[in-house]
């Protein structure tokens, strides 16, 4: 069964709530949830003038096509009331695939391994607590070297209030 790593993520209302919801739609939907990071808050990444993000990365075990994937977590984050205004902008909730196996595939829809991942610090943290062996199909390099070598220097802390 193909391993599926998802990056979670929001910064507008409940934000533990939301993530949790996404969580228990995610592993009734796509499929059983193997491992789950730590939840992490950092300020925002891209368009900075908004509410500080809750993040965490899921292992998933799913039977799901890639596309399947996105059908359903796009179905997923419109259900939980999430609203595309601008790029990078205030979310409730925010699912990305980050790894689908080692699969690459680049569609007009859809990009894996996520062409961001190694930029960002937000999501290597997390993914790195639970994966951190976790080979880059098109990079050649570990979670935990792309980690070490991010650009990106915004701060990462484990969330206190963890649901």
């Amino acid at each position: 069964m193909p391993n599926l790593y998802l990056l979670l993520g929001g910064n507008l209302g409940n934000r533990t709530l939301y993530l949790q919801q996404a969580r228990e739609t995610i592993a009734a939907k796509v499929g059983t949830i193997v491992q789950a990071s730590a939840i992490y808050e950092t300020a925002a990444w891209g368009k900075t003038d908004q509410p500080s993000f809750l993040n965490q990365v899921l292992e998933v075990e799913t039977i799901l096509t890639p596309e399947q994937v996105l059908q359903t977590i796009n179905q997923i984050e419109h259900d939980l009331g999430r609203e595309r205004l601008e790029h990078w902008g205030a979310r409730v909730i925010d699912i990305d695939i980050l790894f689908y196996d080692d699969l690459v595939q680049q569609t007009q829809r859809l990009t894996i391994p996520h062409p961001q991942l190694h930029l960002r610090r937000f999501t290597l943290l997390p993914l790195h607590e639970i994966a951190p062996g976790l080979a880059h199909p098109v990079l050649k390099q570990n979670i935990a070297e792309l980690l070490e070598v991010c650009p990106d220097r915004l701060e990462v802390l484990k969330y206190q209030d963890q649901v």
